[in-house]
């Protein structure tokens, strides 16, 4: 593209936004703990505030442990998968059967999508910002990719944590559990990934265009700089020569 078009980096920003998002839900806790992708305000009848739970990609971190004063906060180890059923019960005697259990802690597996559709949403703006015809092209395609990702990995997000949430707000106990941080920034990225793709794969076939008619108008010009057109143009003249007819065969 020798000229970018400023909706081809509208695209390209939506892209990297995207690419931000996709990391603060991949930093939930337990890398960060007070992001969240699902916070669950407990009853410890605290005389400062409640103790609160925090889950994210790769764990969970209870905050605020009591005494209330001391602000104590408790991260537990990073994995691929964990127990959130299991947690909330110990934690707050939440009940779950045993095959919302299974479900909820199978689902934990699945959310190591979050980084891997964060370094794609990533390689999918590197591709873009070069503004070439072929890195854009290839930026759309890989931010399919990475839209696809997204979408699978936010819906088993809220198919994951609505069953802890549903259970833990129907128990009784007076906990309340919402979608936090994580979970809107997982959706906010899923949607500048969809327009982010679009807008990169349009611009990327509009220049392909805009190339194509400057190439033959250019090719056309040429043309009638050397003489073609209208049979020859006006420098390629025929010169006729008139005889002169002799009479009586003597002039």
């Amino acid at each position: 593209m020798a000229r970018t078009s400023p909706l081809h980096w509208v695209g390209v920003a939506f892209l990297l936004i995207a690419s931000i998002l996709l990391l603060v839900t991949t930093i939930s806790a337990p890398v960060i703990g007070d992001i969240a992708i699902l916070k669950v305000m407990l009853t410890n009848q605290s005389a400062l505030r409640n103790s609160s739970v925090t889950f994210g990609t790769f764990g969970h971190c209870v905050l605020d442990v009591a005494p209330a004063a001391t602000d104590q906060d408790y991260c537990y180890p990073r994995s691929v998968g964990y127990h959130p059923a299991t947690i909330m019960a110990d934690i707050d005697g939440t009940g779950f059967s045993r095959t919302a259990s299974a479900s909820a802690d199978g689902l934990t597996y699945a959310m190591i999508l979050h980084p891997i559709a964060c370094g794609i949403a990533f390689i999918a703006f590197l591709l873009s910002i070069g503004a070439g015809i072929v890195g854009s092209l290839l930026g759309a395609i890989v931010a399919a990719l990475a839209w696809i990702i997204t979408l699978v990995a936010m819906a088993i997000d809220f198919a994951l944590f609505g069953i802890i949430k549903d259970h833990v707000n129907g128990d009784g106990s007076g906990s309340n559990a919402y979608y936090s941080t994580g979970m809107w920034t997982i959706l906010t990225a899923m949607v500048l990934l969809f327009f982010g793709m679009f807008i990169v794969l349009f611009t990327c076939f509009s220049a392909r265009k805009e190339k194509r008619r400057s190439g033959s108008y250019k090719n056309r010009g040429d043309a009638y700089d050397h003489g073609a057109g209208y049979n020859g143009g006006y420098n390629n003249t025929t010169t006729t020569t008139r005889t002169r007819r002799k009479r009586f065969g003597l002039f």
